[in-house]
């Protein structure tokens, strides 16, 4: 899009939903909650933004894609950047699954670094159903929102406009995510903004190298920190994203072309 080249990992059928990576990339857990969202009726699209796809997140590849990504143009990791370019990307990514799947619109959940990026591409009017997950942007602002002024005046006629919501998730010790965050979008998007505090004691305790030791805290509520039994409160989380996307994309609208599993676009 726009002469830019990705791969982006598509399966399953069913309207659109972009799932972003988190930080280090599109690891095991990525992919299972991919997995979730193919099998709950829906055709995934996963984009590589950085990371070595399947991975396990360790401490010293992770660091190393750190670096990388916070020289690159396409992202903005810190305070007074706005919104980061790579958005304008996803967007059109949107577009095209929105033209190909069909349905009422589109579901984008943001994963960490990636977490407000489902909130900046709901400018585009095929996004109907974001997710943001443990926003870790802006790096060095824990009240930050990692979006330019233009952009969250566009957010917020949308809200206006379409009755837009926005789901999201945190933990409550989280310190790459805070409450200062949470409290950020609230004052933004207003009742629009559903933020939902797990307690951190309910975190997995044994997540792969890289959140463990580098992370250092609860954070990947739907990802990394987990924990797959029945009625644990982040699986809940899981199930109620899912039940989101339903409700959202599953309303009578107009039609599309018929979906791919090309995996590379």
């Amino acid at each position: 899009m726009d002469g830019v080249v990705k791969t982006v990992h598509v399966a399953g059928s069913g309207p659109a939903v972009v799932l972003m990576p988190e930080m280090p990339g599109i690891s095991p857990d990525v992919l299972r909650l991919a997995r979730w969202v193919r099998d709950a009726g829906f055709t995934v699209h996963v984009p590589s933004l950085f990371g070595v796809d399947g991975a396990c997140p360790t401490v010293e590849g992770g660091e190393e894609v750190i670096r990388r990504v916070c020289v690159s143009a396409e992202f903005r990791a810190l305070a007074g950047g706005g919104t980061s370019p790579v958005v304008a990307w996803l967007r059109g990514l949107a577009r095209q699954a929105h033209a190909e799947c069909g349905g009422p619109g589109v579901g984008a959940i943001g994963l960490c670094f990636t977490g407000n990026f489902a909130l900046t591409m709901a400018i585009e009017p095929a996004v109907i159903a974001p997710v943001v997950n443990h926003p870790s942007l802006p790096l060095d602002d824990p009240a930050g929102l990692e979006m330019g002024e233009e952009d969250a005046l566009a957010v917020r006629n949308r809200i206006a406009r379409d009755g837009l919501k926005i789901l999201a998730y945190r933990f409550d010790n989280d310190r790459w995510c805070t409450g200062q965050r949470f409290a950020a979008y609230r004052a933004l998007l207003g009742d629009a903004f559903d933020g939902r505090v797990l307690s951190g004691g309910s975190a997995n305790t044994n997540p792969p190298p890289f959140f463990r030791d580098l992370v250092g805290s609860p954070h990947s509520v739907v990802t990394a920190h987990l924990i797959d039994e029945d009625g644990h409160p982040t699986l809940k989380a899981k199930d109620e994203i899912l039940a989101f996307l339903t409700d959202r994309l599953s309303r009578s609208g107009p039609g599309g072309g018929s979906c791919t599993n090309d995996p590379a676009r």
